[in-house]
């Protein structure tokens, strides 16, 4: 997608901080992040949210959470993590390309926003 921020970072014109990369998918430091460790997981293929997962894409999504684990562990996130994805604007989804969030490195407070 010609405007997607998501996109434009998987092409390399926006420069981020890479935890991961493979063919499919890129894992990224977020900017502003929310926990010690705030990694972003997303596919290279533009989804723009878990509406828009279908059985043709889903693969990719399979493969997300089988990288998650490793990235994790990569991490140190020995403790656990949580593993988040917002779908649409009034869960919080400010970027319209279907990411994952890993958070971790500390306890992580148990109610919802």
């Amino acid at each position: 997608m010609e405007n997607c921020l998501f996109c434009k970072i998987v092409a390399g014109e926006i420069p981020s901080t890479k935890v991961y990369e493979d063919d499919r998918i890129l894992a990224f430091r977020d900017i502003n992040p929310q926990a010690p460790t705030h990694i972003l997981v997303v596919p290279k293929t533009h989804i723009a949210d878990c509406n828009a997962i279908t059985a043709d894409n889903a693969c990719v999504v399979a493969h997300i959470f089988t990288q998650i684990p490793k990235i994790a562990a990569a991490e140190n996130l020995t403790g656990g993590y949580r593993v988040v994805s917002n779908c649409g604007a009034d869960a919080g989804q400010t970027v319209q390309h279907l990411h994952f969030h890993i958070l971790g490195g500390k306890a992580l407070a148990l109610e919802m926003a």
